[in-house]
């Protein structure tokens, strides 16, 4: 046996996604990093030990420009670049090797930390080692860090550190919490194991072996929904272990998990109700992917109230948006339906203090142990948001330990620079502005070869009735003067248009109602008829058109798609199983789907020509939709064309040293880990592919670098030595498949 001791700036401990955007933020900014995880293969839950979804802010597609950005963001383009496929080994693949490329981390796998070596008074404890057992390698090792990082799920780190935390369900009273239980409990969610199955290609019998339950003396063939072609994470609802300690009694939550997947596979082979002959078991889960446990005490707790209201924290470091998801204690056995959905209107704020502990100086904690109550930790647990916690924890602790305080002090004094880095990062953070003063570009005076300027979908290739309302979501900016909706009519008729506006501006639904318009329509076919609106917001903003149901009209659909260009059918009913999923039908998100208009849009024309894509937009300091489209768009390009940008500072000549570029990758597009949905390309065909960018001096432009086959959102160019210029130019020559050149963000540094 060997013992060792590594000194090292921040240790992580857990390689599940909230862990490992930690490593790589914090990393990232400077610092050394030990990530310890105890099982062999990085994800955690979403790794192929486990196989769950990798869900989010998207919510499934409910909400819309939710995609997470930064490192998570890097994740989902990377995964769908090299395994559109959904391959969990491959999924394994990207996650490793997106930390092994970090040269300021050290990965310990196999190792389990189980002792903590900590002093202080109870309301003032702080971390001094931690100490990992790494199995197969009989090697003892002990981290001693300034900071330490609980993304193990569990919290045993801050457990055995002192850390004041919860466990179960907080009482109504304390948070008002309308979905709170009237007095407090131990109840949490419970655990699942998955299975995959395939087809033979010939018949495969299947004997069940003498622990599979026999399922048809449950309420599980009732009150669940079993399909013979499903697998993987469409049987999430194989849950069990909240009435239980999941952790002390996690072996007996696995064995009954078990005995259930073999008893749900007898009855798909053997009952005969299945058509299931050449069906067989490509692979069961033996590690239980536990939903929750301990939730640590922050300096403020994430309740219901601020999820459902949106609120606004001024140390807001990430967002959600998957509904408060709770599920019954009895798991599969309930016969009530196996989860339970509160939706919020859009994405909602996180804060830095729900990502520290309250009295450990030096412990941050990510992912599904942050200071929540239960019923907010419902939204909170999925592990997208868990990666953006992550993101935002691990980026805290590098700032701390850089200046030398704890985290509440970086709260406290070194807010701004938290945020503004998180932002620099490209993080997931809601309406935070650029303020850098070391950013050139925002200094510069910027022009484009040309600017999408007229809003409009003119190449009709199907039609649908508008026998329920349809919804149009437009940018407006500066006014909307008029609506032209290419359209049938059996007979003469009227048609009435209302425009609405979003309570947030990262809302994609309609809250505020602001005109209402009717014009009369003549019978005819594919005609364009007018609807004057005239509605000039106060400031810019997506305005939310909805145009009411008429059956006798029908809407012509351009299969071409836009970004920043929403359409919407008011949906007539929720078509979830109600024995899976109890969710209102009245709730704003629920109400407008797009099915069947994904990357598709209404034909129209909007009056006048709009300033939501001018080229000032890549320096306004936004990295993401909110309220308005907040990027650059060219005119559509034929084969061949090249659309730039121009930054000139001119009579002022810059060192140029960097240039930070982000280019549009259409963050309304739903991606998944594991594929809940095939996507149909590899990469985002919105991203910029080929490009080249050139310093003007003394009126002679020079190439500075140039890059071909790009499929990532951000790229940092970082030149082998300042170069003297007074104009630059980013020159876009082919994107992935996209019809524009669209880019958020530019920034230059010397």
């Amino acid at each position: 046996m060997r013992e060792e001791t590594i000194r090292i700036d921040i240790t992580v401990v857990g390689g599940g996604l909230a862990g490992i955007n930690a490593a790589i933020a914090a990393a990232r900014l400077g610092n050394s990093v030990a990530l310890v995880h105890n099982r062999p293969v990085l994800g955690g839950n979403s790794s192929s030990e486990v196989r769950v979804w990798v869900c989010g802010a998207t919510a499934h597609g409910i909400h819309r420009n939710a995609r997470e950005t930064g490192i998570m963001g890097e994740l989902f383009l990377e995964n769908q670049y090299r395994n559109p496929d959904g391959n969990p080994y491959i999924w394994d693949l990207v996650l490793m090797e997106a930390v092994k490329v970090e040269p300021n981390i050290q990965l310990f796998l196999n190792t389990d930390v189980h002792e903590v070596e900590a002093e202080g008074e109870s309301d003032q404890r702080r971390i001094n080692s931690v100490t990992g057992w790494m199995m197969g390698s009989e090697r003892k090792i002990r981290f001693n860090s300034d900071m330490y990082l609980d993304c193990t799920g569990d919290g045993l780190v801050g457990f055995l550190a002192g850390a004041k935390h919860r466990l179960g369900r907080e009482a109504q009273h304390e948070h008002e919490e309308r979905w709170a239980p009237a007095s407090a409990d131990d109840i949490t969610l419970g655990s699942t194991l998955l299975f995959y199955t395939k087809d033979a290609g010939h018949s495969v019998k299947f004997v069940p072996p003498s622990f599979a339950k026999d399922i048809t003396q449950t309420t599980i063939p009732m009150q669940r929904v079993i399909r013979s072609g499903d697998s993987g994470c469409d049987y999430w609802w194989i849950e069990w272990g909240g009435e239980l300690d999941t952790v002390h009694e996690n072996e007996t939550i696995r064995d009954e998990l078990w005995s259930v997947i073999y008893g749900i596979w007898d009855y798909i082979k053997n009952s005969g109700k299945f058509e299931s002959d050449n069906m067989t078991l490509e692979w069961v889960g033996a590690l239980p992917g536990k939903r929750e446990y301990r939730r640590f005490v922050g300096d403020y707790i994430l309740n219901q109230n601020d999820i459902i209201a949106q609120r606004e924290f001024e140390d807001s470091v990430a967002f959600g948006g998957w509904s408060i998801d709770l599920h019954p204690p009895q798991g599969m056995y309930a016969t009530e339906s196996g989860s339970k959905h509160l939706h919020m209107d859009g994405s909602y704020h996180i804060p830095f203090r729900s990502l520290y502990s309250i009295n450990v100086a030096n412990l941050m904690f990510a992912g599904r142990n942050v200071s929540a109550t239960h019923i907010a930790f419902g939204s909170t647990r999925v592990m997208a948001t868990c990666a953006v916690m992550g993101e935002a924890a691990g980026t805290g602790a590098a700032i701390a330990v850089q200046r030398g305080v704890t985290p509440r002090n970086v709260y406290r004094h070194h807010l701004e620079e938290l945020r503004q880095t998180l932002l620099r990062e490209d993080a997931s953070v809601l309406g935070l502005v650029n303020t850098d003063g070391r950013d050139l570009a925002r200094l510069a005076t910027i022009s484009a070869s040309n600017t999408r300027v007229q809003l409009a979908a003119e190449n009709a290739s199907g039609k649908s009735v508008l026998d329920t309302d349809a919804g149009l979501l437009l940018p407006v900016d500066p006014e909307l003067s008029e609506l032209k909706l290419l359209l049938d009519s059996s007979v003469d008729t009227e048609l009435t248009v209302e425009v609405w506006s979003a309570s947030n501006p990262q809302n994609y639904v309609p809250n505020i109602f602001e005109l209402r318009a009717t014009t009369s329509v003549p019978a005819g076919e594919a005609q364009w008829v007018g609807v004057p609106l005239s509605w000039q917001p106060d400031a810019p903003m997506n305005g939310f058109i909805i145009i009411k149901a008429n059956p006798l009209i029908n809407l012509y659909i351009d299969d071409s798609y836009e970004t920043g260009i929403l359409s919407f059918r008011k949906n007539k009913g929720l078509d979830a199983p109600s024995n899976l999923i109890d969710q209102r039908e009245d709730q704003l998100v629920l109400q407008w789907e797009s099915r069947g208009l994904k990357r598709k849009t209404f034909c129209y024309r909007a009056l006048p020509e709009t300033s939501a894509y001018s080229p000032d937009k890549v320096i306004d300091g936004y990295r993401r939709p909110y309220g308005s489209p907040h990027a650059w768009k060219s005119e559509a390009l034929n084969r061949g064309d090249e659309a730039w940008l121009e930054l000139e500072w001119t009579p002022r000549i810059i060192n140029l040293s960097q240039v930070h570029i982000v280019f549009n990758d259409d963050v309304n597009e739903d991606l998944i880990n594991l594929h809940h949905h095939r996507t149909l390309f590899d990469v985002i065909p919105e991203l910029v592919r080929d490009y080249r960018l050139e310093g003007r001096r003394e009126g002679q432009w020079n190439v500075l670098h140039r890059e071909t086959g790009n499929n990532k959102r951000k790229k940092v160019h970082r030149l082998s030595q300042p170069v003297k210029i007074d104009a630059l130019r980013l020159i876009m020559e082919a994107t992935n498949g996209g019809r524009f050149v669209e880019v958020v963000e530019i920034r230059v540094y010397e």
